[in-house]
């Protein structure tokens, strides 16, 4: 066996490019990434200060941690997970090497929607498992159906389901998740459902998985609604039958989490009117770009549903959307995501455009695009 090739995470190298160019003296706006620009919840870093002043700290895993993210599954969800089901991890990233570790062997096929959020795809493959995937398009909203998880042939042992979804922020209709689960369990694949964006929709709330699926795992993390993405803590929800050999893999991959971010993550459960001042922002930002867009010629995007991204279709100014990102960026200082890294056949003609910025750098990078993405459209159409 070999070591897998994956591929590189574009807009981690046109990031770098951002930063250098910073360094440099250029004004940046930085929408390449899905990372609030506001810091963890006030009294989760006061705790967090306490602690370092007090407490020496070692390999830890918070018990009361997890007996609060269990209150919160029953809370929002109306499930019943009990403490010893949750693993907290480094950020969702290692959550789902755990998961995909704990349930599927090399060789293993896992499929998954394509748009989807690259780590997806490179993971399994770096696990030496096969990414199966989905091509989801604009007539479904860029997200997985249960009709096209029951035409896959052979069946995959295993889904991967992210509902909002990056890169487009969709999100699934109780109807269509249940759906899905219907499917998975009479063709025997396991479900892992990616749920780090809930709590950040603009319409109807978010359902997990668990609430039609006890047999599936949750990925979930403090870095989006919790504004926590310094901090990487995370948590995996993990069926009985899979606990034990979660716990093993963490345990020796990983050891534990921070346990300064521990500390003041449970802190961060109790600051929900802080943070949901954030979500209006984000739907502030939004409103703002999808004024934006038509008057840039950017009419074919996804639904943004929850999140903080836009998807957009730029296929009538490129063919190759990460040539196409780095010259909005050395030409406006608006750092984004070319669509590539998110779909490796369709991507090249998106862009993705991340509205977790504060609200005045949200503004200027608009006045800096507008005139940049009318220019683009003129030069398209030029003889």
């Amino acid at each position: 066996m070999t070591v897998p090739e994956i591929d590189p995470f574009h807009t981690v190298t046109l990031s770098t490019l951002a930063h250098r160019l910073a360094a440099e003296g250029r004004s940046i706006i930085h929408m390449e990434f899905g990372q609030p620009s506001t810091s963890a919840p006030k009294a989760a870093v006061a705790r967090a200060h306490h602690v370092l002043d007090t407490d020496p700290m070692g390999y830890w895993e918070s018990d009361p941690l997890k007996e609060r993210i269990a209150r919160h599954y029953a809370e929002s969800y109306g499930v019943a997970v009990t403490p010893g089901q949750i693993t907290l991890t480094a950020g969702a990233s290692v959550a789902l090497v755990l998961a995909l570790t704990s349930c599927f062997v090399p060789g293993m096929r896992v499929a998954l929607a394509r748009p989807g959020y690259v780590a997806y795809r490179n993971t399994l493959r770096a696990l030496h498992m096969q990414p199966v995937e989905i091509a989801c398009g604009e007539s479904v909203r860029f997200q997985l159906t249960a009709e096209a998880v029951a035409a896959l042939s052979p069946a995959p042992d295993g889904l991967i389901v992210a509902s909002p979804a990056n890169p487009t922020g969709t999100i699934l209709s109780a109807e269509e998740l249940s759906a899905i689960v219907e499917v998975c369990r009479t063709r025997g694949i396991r479900i892992i459902s990616d749920e780090i964006y809930h709590g950040l929709s603009f319409g109807e709330p978010t359902h997990s998985v668990l609430e039609y699926d006890d047999d599936a795992l949750v990925v979930n993390s403090f870095s989006k609604y919790f504004s926590m993405a310094p901090w990487r803590l995370g948590w995996l929800v993990t069926p009985e039958d899979r606990v034990d050999a979660v716990k093993a893999r963490m345990g020796n991959l990983f050891l534990t989490p921070s346990s300064l971010s521990q500390h003041a993550a449970l802190v961060a459960f109790e600051c929900r009117d802080e943070l949901d001042g954030h979500l209006e922002t984000y739907r502030h930002n939004r409103d703002l770009l999808l004024e934006a867009l038509p008057v840039w010629g950017l009419r074919h995007i996804a639904p943004p549903d929850g999140a903080f991204y836009i998807y957009a279709d730029i296929g009538h100014l490129t063919d190759d959307s990460l040539a196409f990102c780095t010259r909005l960026l050395e030409e406006t200082g608006v750092a984004t995501a070319p669509g590539i890294d998110f779909d490796p056949v369709d991507g090249k003609h998106f862009i993705r455009f991340s509205f977790a910025a504060s609200t005045d750098r949200v503004r200027e990078a608009i006045r800096r695009m507008t005139p940049w993405f009318i220019e683009r459209a003129a030069e398209s159409k030029a003889p």
